[in-house]
């Protein structure tokens, strides 16, 4: 799919943002009296929710001061173990917002967050479409908040280790990129993740296109195949495939929601003219290298690289913390998010 009629939006954005970049991600710390953010939730309904919420409540960089959502088949679920707050509350008493509500609501809620003032970090995919996630980053630098995206393998050992070794030039000349993510979705994931068109490239493949992007950047072109297997009653687009197009390099993702024990099969790679790097499975990461020739600290040949404990979600937000109190800015700038959003969006065949 070729994207058309978007070059000069894309450049007036970047125009607007990349100015203010050093400003919107690196802002001045919090009153130094105040020992732990004050945060807070804007709904429950994610998957990810429930090991957010326990990161969160064992952080020693956040108080958590409880969730709101209007949902009472969500709160009965969850139970007497979260502690509900009233609507308004969070955004009253919040220094961060969390937002962990369904996907549709995602850019609503993040919204409200940033024109009142808060701090965000918002679920991933963070908009269904591109107007709603730039008007989010124009509200964060306007506002001068912190916005961060929750892409969970931004801080994954293995693919950190594996993007080193890419951008160090210890693969040579990358051509080839490729990854898996799959899942195997009950009912209700299936049910909500079948009301966009993108399906499971949309809901899962994003944390792929996430890295192909801040590795590669934007592609010119990107063809996907997306299809439903039939296998559930429902109507989900749950067996997707995109290839990424660049001018000396592919990407490929595929992205299916019917595979039993799916977890260990997760995996991403890139190979370059002097070897390549697989990470498999993704958690908890091992990484493989295979090289040519030496480069970097790693000898020629196949070789297992050592990695330490990956815990999801822990050093996400220890980096949300130290770039709301101007300690060091998170890693991946407005232009970036923007760009991820876009082929996102490209690769789902929803822009």
């Amino acid at each position: 799919m070729d994207l058309k009629g978007t070059p000069s939006t894309r450049r007036r954005f970047l125009h607007q943002t990349a100015s203010a970049a050093v400003l919107a991600w690196g802002l001045p710390a919090l009153a130094q009296t105040e020992p732990k953010l004050k945060l807070g939730f804007l709904g429950a309904a994610h998957s990810h929710f429930l090991q957010k919420h326990k990161v969160l409540s064992e952080s020693p960089d956040f108080t958590v001061l409880g969730v709101e959502e209007a949902d009472r088949e969500i709160q009965k679920r969850l139970g007497e173990r979260i502690r509900w707050l009233e609507p308004g509350q969070v955004l009253a008493e919040a220094d961060v917002v969390v937002v962990e509500s369904a996907v549709k609501h995602h850019a609503r809620h993040a919204q409200r967050a940033l024109i009142a003032g808060r701090h965000v970090h918002v679920e991933k995919p963070p908009a269904t479409n591109l107007a709603d996630f730039e008007e989010l980053l124009e509200l964060a630098n306007r506002k001068n908040r912190v916005l961060q995206v929750g892409y969970m393998w931004r801080y994954n050992p293995g693919i950190n280790a594996a993007l080193e070794a890419a951008r160090q030039g210890w693969l040579g000349k990358v051509f080839l990129v490729r990854g898996t993510m799959n899942t195997f979705a009950d009912p209700t994931s299936r049910q909500n993740w079948s009301e966009f068109s993108g399906g499971a490239m949309f809901e899962q493949g994003c944390h792929l296109v996430d890295v192909i992007v801040r590795l590669l950047g934007r592609p010119n072109r990107i063809n996907h195949t997306l299809k439903s297997t039939g296998l559930g009653d429902d109507l989900l687009i749950d067996n997707t495939v995109a290839v990424f197009e660049y001018p000396q390099a592919a990407a490929i993702v595929t992205s299916a929601s019917a595979q039993p024990n799916a977890g260990p099969q997760r995996c991403f790679e890139i190979i370059g003219s002097n070897g390549s790097a697989l990470v498999q499975p993704l958690e908890q990461p091992q990484l493989v290298l295979d090289l040519a020739a030496a480069a970097g600290p790693y000898a020629a040949g196949r070789q297992t690289v050592k990695l330490g404990n990956f815990t999801r979600y822990v050093d996400e937000f220890s980096a949300l913390a130290a770039a709301i109190r101007g300690a060091k800015p998170l890693p991946v700038l407005p232009t970036t998010e923007r760009e991820i959003q876009e082929t996102l969006l490209r690769a789902s065949d929803m822009l």
